[in-house]
């Protein structure tokens, strides 16, 4: 018995170790406080405020109980064990090693200690020079993370999405939500290199094309990120189609300046004015809290003019063409299957990228 005994113990200060460093207390309160709002009646008055909620309690929920769940089923079993009953050794030997092997699983969720990781992401894939075989790869890249947020169970929502003129994307703008969505994502963040034989030249000569992914972290409260009036420059314009039909016949495209970084967000998705302001709004709150992350700056005052990601920040090549290999250039994480990963494989490279670096939020 006592070598089992001795092996609970450990489990439990594992345990007890894990939930001190993800402050499940807090998040509990918290959590406590999002079910008290949402079992008032009058909340569902304002539908989306409750839906955020609600979204907010699930999110929490994923992480809380099942830490909560593990910390009880050991203690339960260390107080079995000092009744001293060696019938049940066999039984107390198998629940252990699941108990193990669950918080061996569990134990990812300490990777996911930044600041934002806890959030939604916004990701935002523009194509590179290269005409049309950089905006294929840009649509390639686009498929790989929604098939990536299918698997893992996520929600998308496409924010924005600017087709090229033969084929694929100028420029797509995903919201992704779920657990940890930020914290996962985070490790795309920068320019992807695509090597391949082109399908669109005739020659079918071996063709290099570049995208760049920027990975935000969605800020939906304003007062995470504060943003002075006197700082932003709103101008509204003309939404404009594919080949430059109109989209509408009213000024409802946002364009917003936040003048002391010179960060634009443009929006022309929406109909309304206000929505396409709001979601503008949302970004940009985003792309300053990952600027400031970038930057390591104490607050949006002491931000430089920059961009949140840029094109010499080259994160990962994907070879289709002598062989096939995608590599991470930073992790040196690489996988043989390229076809796997542009379906969606890819938490091999975010596990990587955060076991290399647990305690930055900087890409």
């Amino acid at each position: 018995m006592q070598p089992l005994q001795k092996r609970a113990s450990a489990l439990q200060t594992i345990t007890e170790e894990a939930m001190g460093r993800l402050d499940i207390p807090t998040r509990q309160l918290k959590l406590s406080e999002l079910e008290q709002r949402l079992a008032v009646p009058e909340v569902w008055n304002n539908p989306s405020e409750a839906q955020e909620f609600s979204k907010q309690a699930a999110a929490l929920r994923s992480v809380v109980e099942p830490w909560q769940t593990l910390s009880a089923q050991v203690t339960d079993m260390l107080e079995l064990m000092a009744m001293g009953d060696d019938s049940m050794n066999k039984e107390f030997e198998l629940q252990l090693d699941a108990l193990e092997a669950e918080v061996a699983e569990r134990k990812r969720d300490l990777l996911y200690s930044g600041r934002y990781d806890d959030h939604d992401a916004i990701v935002r894939i523009t194509a590179g020079v290269g005409g049309t075989d950089a905006q294929d790869w840009a649509e390639m890249l686009e498929r790989m993370y929604l098939r990536w947020a299918e698997k893992a169970g996520m929600s998308t929502i496409q924010t924005e999405r600017s087709a090229g003129e033969e084929a694929g994307i100028k420029t797509s703008v995903l919201e992704i939500s779920g657990v940890f969505a930020y914290g996962k994502l985070k490790s795309e963040h920068g320019v992807h290199r695509l090597v391949r034989l082109s399908p669109f030249n005739s020659d079918n000569l071996r063709q290099t094309s570049f995208a760049l992914v920027e990975v935000l972290p969605r800020i939906d409260a304003p007062d995470e990120v504060t943003i002075e009036d006197k700082d932003l420059k709103i101008d509204v314009y003309r939404a404009g189609g594919h080949g430059g039909q109109s989209v509408n016949t009213t000024d409802s495209a946002v364009r917003i300046t936040h003048l002391p970084t010179n960060t634009v967000v443009a929006i022309q998705n929406e109909r309304s004015q206000l929505q396409n302001k709001e979601t503008a709004m949302r970004i940009l709150r985003s792309k300053l809290a990952q600027l400031q992350m970038e930057q390591h700056a104490e607050s949006l005052s002491d931000l430089k003019a920059g961009e949140s990601a840029n094109w010499g920040s080259q994160i990962r090549n994907y070879v289709l063409h002598p062989y096939t290999l995608v590599k991470d250039t930073r992790t040196k994480y690489e996988d043989k299957d390229a076809k796997s990963v542009l379906d969606g494989k890819l938490d091999g490279f975010m596990v990587s990228f955060l076991e290399s670096s647990p305690s930055t939020d900087v890409q």
